[in-house]
């Protein structure tokens, strides 16, 4: 296998940051230029009611990229499947699917923010049996065929492009999501890499066959530049603002871990290695620490940043980054 280039967007927009209206605007423009150059994922996240008005429906945006786009794969990661009605989930998945021709991947969360659950009226300790009962529509909704559905008949349509749908993925950030999603025999995208030695123990102790390696990860924001250290004055807001953001929200969960920490200012930044400001040169060589089967992956708009700024190190990449990766052997 090969190093994986992949994309990242939350949308989250906060007051110093770009407007929204940009922001998504931007998103696509990024997303037909990284399917031109070869990028091999782009992935959507989902909340709700924050105040930087994170993306709420990337259901939606996805059949938008879907239109822009004609080889990236399409990652809705996470979508908080308890906060959605299961039969009307099953036909917008389908039919971005169908947009995508079969190019429509999903991560499925349980969510873990309390607003979150009392915005949609949803009993937060009834999260398990929403999502396993959601797990069983789709697969249902996805032949085509009527099936029972709470002591009624239904049937949904058009069926999506890929047979059998498009394909599911658990997330989480805990020890019993790991355990979960091995018991459901899904694959498991973590929020933390240790999850995964969970998740494979799991599955060994159910008989199942060794899942696929994860690969390393690569990391939580990129930016490629000339100059790291003006780069870093322009960037760091933004890559504060998000790792603190995260990092805030991780604590609504009780238990669990997230590679985002709270960190005091721009200057610590630099002290994380999953933080990378740095010369195309120097994105070569981390990208070469990821080894094979690794991510290389870039979030554009993190925390806001303007297009413009954020084009600036998509250029480098496209110009510098991704010609030395083929040269090393790495794409």
């Amino acid at each position: 296998m090969t190093l994986k280039l992949t994309l990242r967007y939350d949308m989250r927009g906060p007051d110093f940051g770009a407007p929204h209206a940009a922001l998504y605007e931007a998103c696509l423009d990024q997303c037909e230029w990284a399917d031109r150059v070869g990028f091999d994922m782009v992935y959507l996240g989902e909340h709700h009611g924050a105040e930087d008005g994170y993306c709420p429906y990337p259901v939606l945006l996805a059949g938008a990229v879907a239109g822009r786009t004609r080889q990236i794969m399409i990652h809705v990661s996470a979508l908080v499947v308890t906060l959605h009605n299961p039969l009307r989930l099953a036909e917008d998945l389908a039919l971005v699917d169908l947009l995508a021709k079969g190019r429509l991947m999903v991560t499925m969360g349980i969510g873990y923010r309390p607003h979150e659950f009392e915005m949609f009226g949803v009993d937060p300790g009834q999260r398990v049996a929403i999502m396993e009962e959601t797990i069983d529509v789709l697969r249902k909704a996805w032949t085509g065929e009527p099936f029972d559905y709470r002591g009624r008949t239904v049937r949904v349509t058009p069926k999506p492009f890929q047979e059998g749908g498009p394909q599911l993925i658990m997330g989480g950030s805990t020890h019993a999501s790991a355990k979960r999603a091995a018991r459901s025999g899904l694959d498991y995208y973590p929020g933390h890499p240790d999850f995964f030695e969970t998740y494979r123990a799991e599955r060994k102790a159910l008989g199942l066959s060794e899942p696929a390696p994860m690969g390393k990860w690569g990391p939580n924001a990129l930016y490629v530049t000339r100059d790291p250290e003006k780069a870093w004055a322009e960037v760091g807001p933004h890559i504060l603002y998000t790792t603190n953001s995260y990092a805030q929200w991780a604590t609504e969960r009780g238990s669990g871990a997230t590679t985002y920490k709270p960190v005091a200012r721009v200057e610590d930044l630099k002290a994380f290695p999953n933080f990378q400001v740095v010369t195309p040169e120097e994105c070569i060589a981390y990208a070469r620490t990821l080894g094979p089967n690794g991510r290389l992956s870039v979030q554009p708009l993190i925390g806001g940043l303007p297009p413009e700024t954020a084009w600036h190190s998509l250029e480098l990449i496209e110009t510098e980054v991704i010609p030395g990766l083929k040269r090393e052997g790495l794409l």
